[in-house]
């Protein structure tokens, strides 16, 4: 299998008043043409991981790794202009929630143009048609008509839909989903992840599916990480899940709801000093 990303020993680091916040300590993975499920509470370094390799941590952060590479590119060494060359074109980000991460005063079809138009000299008339076809490929009906409304004359749905055309666009070898459908209910989750897993398998991307649900990355993705207080505590096949060996998963799994068995109140994960050290 092919090595698209190569991260080695990651850390992430913020300056605060009252001391140095270490979000993200000594992850490590590789990633292929595959899709990798990072899973964790909030706070665990998920997201902050995704951003690292993306290079849209915060000036003030410090970033660390003994290797962090995409392809033959080094990207802790690329240039401010190399990283921004391969952001969108080469590594893409779908963010959290369509109604933040859209630009609430332009078209749906404008900002995806824009995104295209940024990496690749095409003309408009040539834009307007991919980002139609790339809003049909997402399975919006009417994509005309969609092309030209505002975010907030659409669904959740639909919008995290266009978050995904745009992040497509451009074509990207690597993908990087934070939390796509967290803010979807269950039918639309299923929908998005249905298209993400056809273009992934069509398109031979690599794929990071960062989320907080268990169920939902051990039946979407291959392999799976967890992430506990800024570091990786386990990894192992989605389908080994429920057999999973740390206590932290373990924990993690043991707190969700069982269809037909009386779980109320559900337990309360119980955390080990010694997971954080």
């Amino acid at each position: 299998m092919t090595t698209l990303l190569t991260v080695e020993n990651l850390q992430v680091s913020f300056p605060t008043r009252t001391g140095v916040v270490n979000a993200v300590r000594g992850v490590s993975f590789t990633l292929g043409r595959e899709r990798l499920g990072i899973v964790g509470e909030s706070g665990s370094g998920k997201s902050q991981t995704g951003r690292a390799i993306m290079g849209l941590t915060p000036g003030h952060a410090r970033i660390t790794a003994d290797k962090l590479q995409f392809r033959d590119i080094d990207l802790l060494k690329a240039s401010a202009r190399q990283r921004r060359s391969l952001r969108g074109s080469d590594i893409a980000m779908i963010l959290q929630d369509p109604k933040y991460s859209l630009n609430p005063v332009m078209s749906i079809g404008r900002q995806i143009v824009e995104t295209l138009r940024t990496h690749e000299r095409v003309g408009k008339a040539e834009a307007r048609q991919r980002a139609l076809d790339m809003l049909e490929a997402v399975q919006i009906n009417d994509p005309e008509r969609v092309y030209d409304l505002y975010p907030h004359e659409v669904s959740g749905g639909m919008g995290q839909r266009v978050m995904i055309a745009m992040m497509l666009i451009a074509g990207p070898e690597l993908l990087i989903a934070d939390e796509p459908t967290s803010a979807l209910d269950v039918t639309v989750q299923l929908e998005v992840l249905a298209i993400l897993d056809k273009l992934v398998a069509e398109r031979g991307m690599g794929l990071i599916f960062v989320s907080h649900d268990l169920r939902l990355v051990s039946s979407f993705c291959d392999r799976v990480l967890v992430m506990y207080a800024g570091k990786v505590v386990e990894e192992l096949p989605s389908a080994d899940l429920a057999k999973a060996k740390h206590l932290y998963t373990q924990g993690l799994l043991n707190c969700l709801p069982k269809i037909g068995a009386d779980r109320h109140p559900l337990p309360v994960l119980e955390r080990k000093p010694e997971w954080a050290a």
